[in-house]
């Protein structure tokens, strides 16, 4: 039997519009090369290129632009976070996103479940200062509330040196810890969406 075909979409959490270069951007596009090996077709979005209201509703009314991101999200089997550190936390763009995509909790399919279920949830961080570890413990424990399943391993990220200044984008090369862990995220979050692809959670 032939494997379901997977989508992916990464939310590219920088403060840089774009086409300025960016550090998530970049991590974001190394998740995506193994993806495209196992036959994963992906976007790429940066919220900040759209004018997403505060609050915690599907639509937060004239001029909102966050039902174009939802559209993505929902279409997309996984979903990449990707964010840079600033002061210790993710960017205060990945916190918008959060906070909006909150209103999918009372969001349900015909089973009574949130339309995330069954979807996969992958996070990347990169900085030049520490936080990486507390940074993905937060989204995937925000992303998991949502629906989304995170799986084994599912998380990669980049920090610089302490006190260092060099961003990911500048480096000459990724260092082969850093590279696999990217790979095998990728690898565990595309076997996952097919695994639930073929068997949904049960219903509520």
């Amino acid at each position: 039997m032939a494997e379901p075909h997977l989508h992916a979409l990464a939310l590219v959490c920088s403060l840089k519009p774009s086409p300025a270069p960016s550090s998530s951007d970049v991590i974001a596009d190394h998740v995506f090369a193994t993806l495209a090996d196992l036959g994963v077709s992906a976007d790429k979005v940066r919220p900040v290129d759209f004018d997403i209201k505060p609050g915690v509703e599907a639509f937060m009314g004239e001029g909102d632009q966050w039902p174009q991101l939802r559209e993505m999200i929902l279409a997309a089997d996984i979903l990449l976070v990707s964010t840079p550190t600033w002061l210790g936390h993710p960017s205060s763009v990945t916190q918008r996103v959060l906070e909006r995509l909150d209103a999918e909790l009372s969001n349900t399919d015909d089973a009574g479940r949130p339309v995330a279920t069954g979807k996969v949830a992958l996070v990347s961080v990169v900085g030049n200062e520490d936080g990486a570890h507390k940074i993905v413990a937060d989204l995937f424990q925000a992303l998991n509330d949502i629906g989304y399943t995170i799986p084994a391993q599912g998380c990669t990220y980049w920090n610089d040196e302490a006190m260092g200044g060099r961003d990911y984008k500048d480096l000459d090369e990724v260092p082969e810890a850093v590279s696999s862990t990217t790979a095998t995220a990728a690898r565990n979050a595309a076997h996952l969406a097919r695994t639930l692809k073929t068997a949904m959670y049960p219903g509520a």
